[in-house]
This record gives structure tokens, sequence and C-alpha cells, in this order.
């Protein structure tokens, strides 16, 4: 039994195998693990973050990754010199010392869910397994599909692609992990491919996950191809199954935003990603009551990426109740995602918390009554290891990009 003493802060909670419940006056003083969660007044008990779309292969990025030889004059160009071409360097070492990093950096932020979305167009067959065992060896929910494409081996790359989502929906056992169907985004996959796609999300009754309109390039592929944008062609092709997720949506107007609403699909807003990228601001989200926050890929220090959203969007107009309602709705979309209720600490909710002052890097983090992380290091795992393995793999990975053509 675990107790999360809070003192005269109060109310304190005791941890019944993986939830949370009132704390029992017997068991204080008894045979119980014991945590301090008051040794200052300004510790708060608070629901672990939600991630609510990353890339989990880039968690090497930071590991000395080369500039491109050409600077890339738009969206598309960054995509195909920088992150293109790390996901096809990806083997199963360095996939794996990616994950492990960047999963046990998510842990140490306090954040407890991620939604990933996967691409390593050079190991496909297995790779979700390896991203799995990551999350339930160390102790994060995971959320995971394989985005198939057809941007490096046409048609036959997106069948591998999706037969691994297929193979992983009916394998996977593992308690923290949920499988998804995912593309990478329409502009790189046929009409043919997006309905497999959504057939196979239906059949299996996962969500899907789906980069939308992120770029203009996105919407202007749709209309060449005879849609009215991507998010329609997504639609028309019925590979939206209600409760899918589709990220960015920076260039939907309030109509399509509305629409995916309608159609009971997730927006996830990415922030810092998209300043970065210089591809726009989303400000027709405001139209969906079902908008999360994610990182793409960026480091999962939610409080940063929080601010980012906070200070882009004030920036661009958008009220600050609307904007909290995001970082808010993100433990929806988890919950939805693991059929459990999280982003509350009270009676019968999963143990996903987190201890600490706010702004600061919690000392304690639990993940489904699991203690991932306590007195502010990871105790799942060893980091000084993880960050030794990702050290080593890292330059394998950069020469394999720098050759590729």
């Amino acid at each position: 039994m675990m107790l999360l003493d809070r003192g005269t802060l109060g109310p304190s909670w005791q941890v019944e195998r993986d939830r949370l419940a009132p704390v029992k006056v017997s068991l204080v003083g008894g045979p119980v693990s014991r945590l301090d969660c008051a040794w200052d007044e300004r510790v708060e008990v608070r629901p672990g973050f939600v991630n609510a779309h990353t890339h989990l292969y880039s968690g090497l990025a930071s590991f000395g990754m080369p500039a491109p030889k050409t600077q890339p004059a738009n969206f598309v160009e960054i995509l195909q010199r920088v992150w293109w071409r790390l996901d096809r360097a990806l083997d199963e070492q360095t996939l794996r010392a990616s994950a492990r990093y960047a999963i046990a950096d998510a842990l140490l932020s306090g954040c407890t869910t991620l939604v990933d979305h996967h691409e390593s167009p050079g190991f496909i067959d297995g790779s979700l397994d390896v991203l799995a065992d990551a999350a339930q060896s160390l102790g994060v929910r995971l959320a995971v599909g394989y985005g198939a494409t057809e941007r490096n081996g046409g048609a036959d790359e997106a069948r591998r692609g999706l037969l691994e989502c297929e193979r992983f929906l009916k394998e996977n056992r593992r308690s923290l992990v949920r499988g998804m169907v995912a593309l990478h985004a329409s502009f790189t996959v046929s009409d043919e491919t997006i309905r497999a796609a959504g057939e196979l999300a239906w059949e299996r009754t996962a969500p899907m996950h789906v980069h939308v309109a992120e770029d203009v390039a996105d919407v202007e592929d749709a209309k060449q191809r005879g849609y009215e944008g991507p998010l329609e062609r997504l639609l028309h092709l019925e590979a939206l199954p209600p409760g899918s997720v589709v990220a960015h949506g920076v260039h939907l107007d309030v109509s399509q935003v509305e629409r995916a609403d309608g159609a009971g699909v997730w927006l996830v807003q990415n922030p810092r990603s998209n300043e970065g990228n210089r591809v726009g601001y989303p400000s027709a989200l405001k139209a969906s009551a079902h908008v999360a926050v994610g990182t793409d890929g960026w480091p999962a220090q939610m409080e940063t990426e929080f601010a980012a959203l906070r200070r882009l969007g004030h920036a661009h107009g958008d009220e600050t109740q609307v904007l909290e309602a995001r970082i808010a709705t993100s433990q929806d979309l988890a919950s939805s995602l693991f059929k459990v209720h999280l982003g509350e600490v009270a009676a019968g909710a999963p143990a996903d918390v987190t201890v600490g002052v706010p702004g600061e890097r919690p000392r304690h983090v639990l993940v489904s009554g699991r203690r991932v992380v306590a007195d502010g290091k990871l105790v799942t795992g060893d980091l000084e290891e993880l960050r030794a393995r990702a050290h080593e793999a890292a330059p394998a990975l950069w020469r394999r990009m720098e050759a590729l053509p």
C-alpha cells in the first residue's frame, strides 16, 4: 500500500493497486510506503500530463543531429531534408535508444501519457513492439500506430505499414499500451491506401492518427486530387472513425473544424512545432471543443508547451479560457484512448499523478499506481545508461542520414 501523505495540506490519498482512494485512518502510521507530499506549502498532487501527439523516433535529435546541407526553403523541404531523412535512417537499435530516452525524459517532466505517431521506413516490421516494450518497461501510457506512407516505396510500403498496425492491434497485450491505425499525411498516400487504412480502423474498432493540413501543401494536394481539402478526403474515404486523432489542422477553416468536431474527431494543436516550422497558427481550432495539445516530436516537457500555447494563442487573439480548455481536453482524449477516466485526483481515479511544485520538475510520478519517478530520479530505468546508449547510437544514425540520397 502506498500513502500520498499531504499532512496538514490535505487531503491525503492511498493507492490501492492502480487507483486512488481516501486514506483510511487505521492505515496512517501503519505498514505502508509513505510519500512525503507536503515538504513545501506549494506542493500539489496533480494528474500527470498528456502529450496528445508526438514522435518518439525523434528522441535522438538533441544528440548532435546535423543540419541539412542546404537550408530548407519551405515546410515540405524541411520534411525532405530533415525528418524524412531521419526516419529513413532508423534501425531497431537507434529506434530503441531514441524511444527509451524520450520516454524517460517525458516521465521526469511529469508526462504520463504519450500518443505517438511512428515512422521508420527502413524498419517497419516489429517497430511498434520496440516502442511498446520501452513504454511498458519504463512505465508510461502509450497509444501508438505506424504512419503508413507511399513516399519512399509506393503502395507496397504503405501496405507494410498498415500490416504492422494490424499485427500490433491483434497481438498487443501490454497493460499500458494501446494500438492505433495511422497514416503519415494524405499528401503522401493514394486514395486506395486511405481507404484500406479506414477499413482496418473500422474493422479493429481502432482510432486513426493522421497529420491533416499542417501546411498548405497538404491542402493543395487534396484539391488537385478533386477534394475540397485533406479532411474532406479522409472523411469521404471513411478513414476517420469517431475517436480518431487529427494532428495540426493549421490550414483548416471554421467550417472544416466544425465538420471534424461533428464527426467525433479529436484535433491536436502543436504550438512549438508549428512555430518552428513556420506553417502558421491554427486560428480556426477555436470552433471545436475537442482540441488537445501535443509536441509533434519536441521533448514532452508539457509545461513548456503550454507556455508556448498561451503565448502564441494570445498573440493570435485566442481567449484564455479556450486555451486552458485544450490542456484539460488532452486528458479527455487520453481517457478515450485508454477507456479509463484520466485527469482527476479523486477517489477511484487511476493513480496517474505527479507530486511537486508547479513550474518545477516533479519529485514523484506514478503511472497506473506504479512509482516511476522517486525524489526526482527515474526508478524504472537507469537514466545515465539510457543517455549513454543514446550518445552511442546517435553518430551511426547521423552517418546513415548523410549517406541517403
